[in-house]
C-alpha cells in the first residue's frame, strides 16, 4: 500500500464496487417496493369495487355455509386478485380466527400475522407492509348476514424473489466486468501521473539538502505541469528566503544583545540557556549555564506551574530599589527542545508614577472635601435658624461659605493649569521683556501684603539687568507664589530679602525668608502636587499644595530651574534661573 500504483488501483477498484452495490441496493429496493405497492393497490381496488362488495355481504335464500360461497364468490375474482394458489394465496377465517377456506393442498394450523391479529381484533382492515418482511398480506374483515369473516390473502414475495435474483446476477457480472476495465485503466492511469511525481519528489530531496543548482524538467502543461513548474519557483524562492532568514537572524542576536529588557531561557530542568546581558543587569548578579530557575524566578512561580500553564504567567518581583515585570511563557510545549522563557521588564518607575496618580487622587478628593463640609455644615445652620440668628454671626457664616468657595475656586482653578500644562495645551506667549523690572513690579505687588504682616520686605538688584526671553505673564506668576508663601509662612515681623542678577547666559531670582523653613527630609518633595509639609497650617493658610508644582512646571516649561538653598539659620531660600535667550525649541 505504500505505491502510488497500488493506491490508485485500489481506490478505482473500492470506486467501482460501490458504485455497482449503492446501484444494486437502489435496485433491489425499488423492484421489492414496486411490487409491495403493487400488491396493496391491486388488493385496494378490487375489494373497492361495489358489485363484489354486494356479492360478498349478500346472503343468498338458503344458503347454509357462508364460507363457501365466499370462496365461491372470490374464485371468480381470482384473476383480478392474483390468487394462484402458489405464490398467492386465498383463505377464509371465521371471527375466532379459525381457518374454514384453505388454498387446494393445504391444511393445518394458520400462522397468524399483524394484519391478520388486526383485523380479527379490530375488525378493521389489515393491510400495514414493510419491506424488510418477506411476505405480503391483507386481512379483509366481511358481515355477511349475521356471521362475521376475515378474507385473508397471503403472498410469499416469489415473484419479487426471482426478478431480485436475476438483477443480482446481473449487477454482480457488470462488476466483474467493471473491475476489469478499472485495473487497466487505473494502471494506464498511474504510469502518467507518477512518473513526473517521482521526479518531483527527487527535487525535493535536493531542496531539502540546500541543493539549488538544478531545476526539474517540465514535460506537460497539465496540473502536475503547473505543479512542477511552481515547484521551481518555490525552490528559487526557499533560497531566496533562506538568505533573508540568516540576515533576520543576525539582526536578532544583535538586537537579543542589546534590547533594554532582560531576557533569559532555561530548559525543562530549569538550567539557563540563553540570556542577555540585559537581564543579568536588571537582577544585580552574573548569569550562566550553572545558574538555576528556582534561583532567579522560583518566588513567582514553581518551573511545572509555568509549564503547564496555557498561556503565560506574569509577576513582580523587586531587586534592591528596582521593581521588575517578569512574564514566564512556556515555548515549544511537550517538545525535547521546549523549555521556559522569562522576560523582564523595568517599571520601577511606572510604580512610582502609579503611586503618585493615587495620592494626587486622595489629595484632591481631600481638599474639595473639606471645604465643601463646611459650605454645607455653615449653609445648614443658616436655613435651620434663619430668622433666629443675629446679624453678625449669619454676617460671619457668610464669610466663611464665600472663603471656602473661593477655596475650592482656587484648587479647581490650579488643576485646570496643571491639566493645561500635562496635555500641552497652555502655550507660552514667549517676547522679550526687562527681568529687573519684572522684579521691581513683583516688590510693589507685594509690598502692601508683607506691611499687613509686619514685614521687611527688601529688594536687591544688580545694575543693569538683561531683557529677556519669556512669558512675563507666567514668569510673573512663579515669582508671585514664591514670595507668597514667603509672606504666608514667615511670623508676622519677620524679614524678607528679594534679590537678582545675571550669571554666564542666565538671570536669577533669590527669595530668602527668616520663616518657618523646611525640614531636609522634606525638601526631595516640596515641589510634588499637594505636598505639604504641615498640612493643617497650610489648610489655615489658605494653601492647596500645588502652587509650587505649577511654578515648577512652568520653569520647566522654560527650560528653567527651581531649587532651594542651603542657608544657615531659620527660614528658607528659593532659587529661580531662565534663560536670557529664552527655552530652546526642538
Amino acid at each position: 500500500m505504500r505505491s502510488l500504483h497500488t493506491k490508485l488501483v485500489m481506490i478505482m477498484v473500492l470506486l467501482i464496487m460501490s458504485l455497482m452495490l449503492v446501484v444494486g441496493a437502489f435496485l433491489v429496493n425499488s423492484v421489492t417496493a414496486f411490487y409491495l405497492e403493487d400488491f396493496y393497490s391491486q388488493m385496494s381496488e378490487v375489494f373497492a369495487d361495489q358489485a363484489l362488495y354486494d356479492d360478498l355481504t349478500t346472503e343468498t335464500e338458503g344458503e347454509e355455509n357462508g364460507a363457501d360461497m365466499l370462496a365461491s364468490v372470490l374464485n371468480a375474482y381470482a384473476g383480478e386478485l392474483g390468487v394462484d394458489g402458489r405464490n398467492r394465496k386465498l383463505y377464509i377465517l371465521d371471527d375466532k380466527g379459525a381457518c374454514l377456506i384453505y388454498p387446494d393442498g393445504e391444511s393445518g394450523q394458520l400462522e397468524y400475522t399483524n394484519n391478520l391479529s388486526h383485523a380479527l381484533l379490530t375488525g378493521e382492515v389489515g393491510d400495514e407492509s414493510s419491506l424488510s418482511l418477506d411476505y405480503m398480506d391483507v386481512a379483509v374483515p366481511i358481515q355477511r348476514g349475521d356471521d362475521h369473516y376475515v378474507i385473508y390473502i397471503y403472498d410469499n414475495k416469489a415473484t419479487a424473489n426471482d426478478l431480485t435474483d436475476q438483477m443480482f446476477l446481473l449487477i454482480m457480472e457488470a462488476l466483474l466486468f467493471g473491475l476489469v476495465i478499472s485495473i487497466l485503466l487505473s494502471f494506464l492511469l498511474s504510469k502518467t501521473m507518477v512518473t513526473p511525481i517521482q521526479r518531483l519528489t527527487e527535487g525535493a530531496m535536493r531542496v531539502a539538502e540546500r541543493d539549488f543548482s538544478r531545476k526539474i524538467e517540465v514535460s506537460s502543461r497539465d496540473e502536475i505541469g503547473v505543479l512542477t513548474d511552481t515547484f521551481n519557483d518555490m525552490a528559487g524562492q526557499l533560497q531566496d528566503t533562506l538568505r533573508q532568514v540568516e540576515n533576520e537572524r543576525n539582526k536578532l542576536d544583535t538586537l537579543f544583545l542589546h534590547m533594554t529588557d532582560g531576557v533569559v531561557a532555561f530548559s525543562l530542568e530549569g538550567k539557563v540557556i540563553h540570556s542577555n546581558p540585559a537581564a543579568a543587569r536588571m537582577l544585580h548578579q552574573s548569569i550562566g549555564p550553572d545558574t538555576g530557575y528556582q534561583q532567579l524566578f522560583g518566588a513567582i512561580a514553581p518551573l511545572e506551574q509555568v509549564l503547564q500553564a496555557p498561556d503565560h504567567l506574569e509577576g513582580e518581583q523587586r531587586v534592591q530599589e528596582s521593581v521588575l515585570q517578569v512574564l514566564l511563557a512556556p515555548f515549544d510545549r511537550g517538545r525535547e527542545g521546549g523549555g521556559v522563557l522569562a522576560v523582564l521588564h523595568d517599571v520601577t518607575e511606572e510604580r512610582k508614577n502609579q503611586e503618585m496618580q493615587r495620592e494626587f487622587v486622595a489629595n484632591v478628593s481631600h481638599e474639595l472635601r473639606t471645604p465643601l463640609t463646611n459650605i454645607r455644615s455653615y449653609a445648614e445652620t443658616l436655613t435651620e435658624r434663619a430668622g433666629n440668628i443675629s446679624p453678625e454671626t449669619e454676617k460671619k457664616f457668610l464669610g466663611v461659605i464665600l472663603g471656602e468657595s473661593d477655596r475650592m475656586t482656587h484648587i479647581v482653578q490650579d488643576l485646570l493649569t496643571l491639566s493645561r500644562l500635562d496635555s500641552g495645551r497652555s502655550e507660552l506667549k514667549l517676547a522679550r521683556f526687562s527681568f529687573g523690572a519684572a522684579v521691581q513690579d513683583l516688590y510693589n505687588a507685594v509690598y502692601m501684603e508683607a506691611r499687613r504682616h509686619n514685614h521687611r520686605l527688601e529688594l536687591k538688584l544688580e545694575e543693569e539687568l538683561p531683557e529677556i526671553v519669556a512669558d512675563r505673564e507666567r514668569v510673573l506668576q512663579v515669582m508671585m507664589n514664591i514670595v507668597s508663601n514667603s509672606i504666608k509662612y514667615t511670623p508676622d515681623g519677620g524679614h524678607i530679602t528679594i534679590s537678582a542678577g545675571r550669571r554666564a547666559d542666565r538671570v536669577w531670582m533669590v527669595v530668602d525668608d527668616d520663616g518657618i523653613g523646611i525640614p531636609k527630609e522634606d525638601r526631595a518633595r516640596i515641589f510634588e502636587r499637594f505636598y505639604r509639609v504641615d498640612k493643617a497650617r497650610s489648610r489655615q493658610s489658605g494653601g492647596t499644595g500645588l502652587g509650587l508644582s505649577i511654578a515648577k512646571e512652568l520653569v520647566d516649561r522654560h527650560q528653567g530651574t527651581l531649587t532651594l538653598e542651603d542657608k544657615e539659620g531659620p527660614g528658607l531660600a528659593v532659587r529661580l534661573e531662565l534663560r536670557i535667550g529664552g527655552p530652546e525649541h526642538g
